[in-house]
Parts: C-alpha cells; structure tokens; sequence
C-alpha cells in the first residue's frame, strides 16, 4: 500500500471508531509494521491532523475533524452498493476485502436514515463465484499494471502446451468463470491474453516499461474486434 493510501486509510479508521484504536490494531488491519503506523501518525500529526493519544494506549481522531465529504444521492450509494457486490463474483480476494471496506465507509458517512436503506439487503449480486486462481495473485497483477513492472509467469494454453512469458500487463478482465490478464509478449512481440487460471505461476521483475503502457494500451484498444473476446485464447 502507498503512503498516500496508507494516511487516508489512518484517518478513516480513527473516523469511524468509537474507541481509542492501538497502532498494533490498525497495523494489522492495513498489513504493515507497527513502526510504519507509528511514523504515518507522527506524519499526520505534522499535519496538523488532530489525532490524540500514545504508544500503548491507543489513538483518537479528535471530533469535528473530517476529510471534505463526497455527495452521493439514493441511487448513486446504491449504484455503488451493487458495484461493490459484483466485486463478490470475481476471485481478487484484496477487492473483495477493499469491498467491504468501502461497504463500511459509505455507511459509516451517511445519515441514519439513509444507512438504514444501505442496510436493508434490498441489493444483490448473483451469479457463479469465480475462485481465486492457484498460480497466480491477482493483486499482484495489478501493483504491476500501476506500476509498469514486468512480470514473468509459467503459462499453459487451451492445448496444454507449457511455455515461459516474460510481459508488460496492460489490463485486467474479469469473467465469471476467470480473470484474464492482458499483456504485451516479449515472446511473441505481440500483445497476448492470458488466463489467470491457466496461469501456473507468476513472479514480478526488476524490469519496468515505464511510460509505456498507454501507448500499449491503445494498441490493444484499436485492435479489438466486433465479436473478439479476451477469453478466446490468443497465445499461440
């Protein structure tokens, strides 16, 4: 998580509780150090972001401090109510937790009577469950699209045929059944699919093609096709 993310999240977890919060607790939540939420209060407190307490007891966000806040009517909280629920289909576990997150958020800001119209289970989702590939991390796929790193995975295609791909993901599409990662080849010099379930496995680089991925991006817009879907298998 960035330290920009990492602040804001700080803040919405002070926001919301009710109680003094321990920096082991939000540590745990945001999955990192004790000493990293140690140096983003002290980061916040230089601010001038009035959050009180202390190692060992736990932090507060003074009342009547508040991030300027977002104006959504009825339908739109409820466009992104279902939003988030459609998120539930896919396999990216860290969306569906980011989900939820924001399910907490949204409700924890808006007036009771609202909340409650949140709350109601009037919205849902249906559909299969896409599980969450073996091979490959999904977050980790993004992380690289954001920041233009190269990843290099083991991939086997529709035919079983196994190979070694060094690419420049572009894009990721989620279906029911799977996700599928579009990239730029170094292999085939050619921008390719590939499904996160035929995906064996995956590491990031130290290469990056920064500055590049618009560029690519566009090429692979230009090159879609009336009836080409990313799930038709492209990899050859």
């Amino acid at each position: 998580m960035r330290k920009a993310s990492r602040l804001f999240e700080i803040i919405q977890i002070l926001r919301l509780a009710t109680r003094p919060v321990t920096a082991a607790k939000i540590a745990e939540n945001l999955e990192v150090t004790i000493r990293s939420i140690y140096r983003d209060i002290a980061a916040l407190q230089a601010m001038r972001v009035p959050i009180e307490g202390g190692r060992g007891i736990g932090y507060i966000l003074r009342p009547g401090f508040d991030l300027p806040p977002l104006m959504f009517s009825i339908e739109e909280t409820e466009a992104i109510v279902l939003a988030l629920a459609l998120l539930e289909r896919t396999g990216d576990e860290e969306l569906k937790d980011a989900a939820k997150r924001v399910n907490q958020k949204i409700a924890g800001a808006m007036p009771a009577p609202l909340r409650q119209a949140l709350r109601s289970n009037a919205l849902h989702a249906w559909g299969t469950i896409a599980p969450p590939p073996s091979g490959l991390d999904l977050a980790m796929v993004r992380r690289a699209i954001r920041d233009e790193r190269k990843l290099v995975l083991d991939y086997r295609d529709e035919f079983g045929r196994a190979s070694e791909r060094t690419i420049r993901p572009l894009a990721l599409i989620y279906y029911s059944a799977t996700a599928v990662v579009v990239a730029w080849c170094e292999l085939r010099t050619a921008i390719r699919n590939f499904r996160a379930d035929r995906v064996e496995h995956c590491e990031p680089t130290e290469e990056h093609f920064r500055g590049e991925g618009d560029g690519l991006r566009d090429l692979w817009i230009r090159g879609w096709r009336v009836n080409g879907a990313a799930m038709g298998e492209s990899v050859g």
